[in-house]
């Protein structure tokens, strides 16, 4: 994969990229004769700038913009929206369209803004203007963190964690946004215990595609506040969030299980989270699955886990059944809980019908729990892996449908195609866990599947992957299925409005209340499908 970098593909891109760079540096003019001087000198131009704006995790889309502002303030992001709204006439991009990019790990140019402005806020965390972290609460009251939209996840677990405290909903990576993540929703195996991120959001400061800058809450300016979380960047850019904590365990029990029988696997999934009530002391913190294939490694990049000694035979398995489906699940303990840990995992592991003798164990402290992705991400980096193409696809399907998906893609697609390689992720969540005044859409069932297909490719063979992608999804339309695209990406405003189904009207509305002249996220391409 590494000699891909230099591909002809690659070099047509870098080509076009320069091309289009040239013929927006007139109109990065234009904007900066308008701007106050301590606000012009942070809009940047320079071909790094724009290049590093100008992709993004996926490596699929390429879009250019007319410049990278890099704010001191969270005033000065206000200020760069106002000046968007309120000017008429600038050149012939105006309004001009801005999107807020943190890490830049969307994977369909989500962040992007072509002829826009894209807001630096990785350059505006590192330049420690913004919010930060700060930690609260406390005395009977609601512990919490202050956190700055900018700010990454493991740094906010760092902080939490000082005052023995932790956020409950995490995603499976922590080098990603607080901003980026609650305008998704933010799922990891934590989702069906304890809601996607966007659930322990109790406040939040965001600033308008009119320019103004608001506090929200359940309680105080609501529809804002139900609008952004989920909300695509469609209402305003994030610049602070209050998240809730809780005590924060010291260590977890980190277990895997192997099956051959999927219909087995999802009934033991669906029976495992269906232990969730506030009265049923012993119960799991985390349950994710995935998917072991011939064509891929027994240990991902995600995690080390099974034993090398033990490869051998996993891989005997995998050949004789085609697909295995590996149940990973996690108990948080701490130092009085550890006495009790392994005689409820036997109770709650009690009848499950894995395959005898394929049952894995890890003791691990919390924190290497949940940045267990860091270590993959690190070697990948190592071997010039990482900023390769990421054609993902990740989809939530109806509980009452999983079987049929597994029929048709698990067992027909991706066995037929035979290219899929990295991790394949299959996991329920509860949907009582969920606001549903919130953005975010999902199936209308009580359970519903995460389903994540995290492929990496190289830059002259991704199309492959992206034909399996729309095969799979031409499959959920032929039969019927009613997914629900995470980290949606579609092409037609007819698309979008299936999407949200019920919640179109209200998101629709709420765009033209909160970001009236269309200027926020255009990356997304909802209200500017071209």
């Amino acid at each position: 994969m590494g000699e891909n970098f230099l591909s002809p593909t690659y070099l047509i891109l870098l080509l076009i990229t320069i091309t289009r760079l040239i013929s927006t540096v007139g109109k990065t003019e234009q904007w900066k004769s308008l701007l106050l001087p301590e606000i012009s000198n942070k809009l940047r131009e320079d071909p790094e700038a724009i290049q590093g704006a100008s992709r993004d995790y996926g490596n699929l889309i390429h879009d250019v913009p007319a410049g990278v502002f890099v704010p001191s303030s969270v005033q000065d992001i206000a200020t760069l929206i106002k000046l968007s709204y309120n000017n008429n006439k600038v050149g012939d991009s105006v309004p001009f369209s801005i999107a807020a990019r943190g890490q830049g790990h969307s994977t369909k140019g989500q962040a992007m803004a072509r002829d826009g402005v894209v807001v630096d806020m990785a350059r505006f965390r590192e330049g420690g203007n913004g919010v930060g972290i700060t930690v609260g609460g406390g005395g009977g009251k609601q512990y919490y963190a202050d956190v700055g939209g900018e700010q990454l996840w493991i740094d906010v677990l760092r902080a939490a964690m000082e005052h023995g405290l932790t956020p409950v909903s995490w995603t499976d990576y922590l080098y990603l946004t607080v901003g980026g993540t609650l305008s998704n929703a933010g799922i990891s195996g934590q989702t069906f215990k304890y809601g996607p991120q966007i659930t322990s959001v109790l406040e939040m400061d965001v600033i308008t595609g009119k320019g103004e800058s608001v506090t929200c809450s359940k309680q105080t300016n609501s529809e804002l506040f139900y609008a952004v979380l989920g909300g695509l960047g469609q209402f305003g850019i994030i610049t602070r969030a209050r998240i809730a904590l809780e005590p924060a365990p010291k260590r977890v029990k980190w277990v895997r299980f192997l099956y051959d029988d999927f219909s087995a696997f999802t009934k033991d999934q669906e029976r495992l989270i269906s232990i969730n009530g506030s009265k049923q002391k012993n119960r799991l913190d985390y349950l994710e699955g995935m998917l072991l294939m011939h064509q891929g490694p027994i240990n991902n990049w995600r995690s080390s886990f099974f034993p090398l000694a033990d490869h051998p035979r996993i891989i005997s398995l995998v050949t004789q059944h085609r697909v295995l489906y590996c149940l990973e699940v996690a108990k948080y303990y701490d130092d009085q809980s550890e006495v009790n840990v392994d005689k409820e995992l036997q109770v709650l592991f009690q009848g499950l019908s894995y395959i005898p003798g394929f049952y894995y164990e890890k003791n691990v402290s919390f924190v290497e729990f949940l940045n267990r992705v860091r270590s993959g991400e690190l070697k990948l980096q190592s071997q010039g892996l990482w900023d390769v193409p990421h054609p993902w696809l990740n989809l939530f399907i109806p509980k009452s449908q999983i079987l049929d998906f597994d029929s048709g893609v698990f067992k027909n697609i991706i066995h037929k195609r035979n290219i899929t390689t990295g991790p394949a992720l299959v996991y329920p969540m509860n949907r009582n866990k969920w606001d549903n005044k919130m953005s975010a859409s999902i199936p209308d069932e009580d359970v519903f599947y995460a389903v994540g297909f995290l492929h990496s490719s190289g830059f002259d063979n991704w199309k492959a992957y992206d034909a399996q992608n729309r095969e799979i999804l031409q499959f959920c339309n032929d039969a019927g299925i009613k997914y629900k695209q995470y980290l949606p990406h579609y092409r037609t405003q007819e698309g979008w409005t299936n999407h949200f189904g019920p919640k179109w009207g209200t998101f629709s509305e709420r765009k033209h209340q909160f970001d009236p002249r269309m200027i926020l996220s255009p990356g997304q391409r909802i209200f500017n499908n071209n």
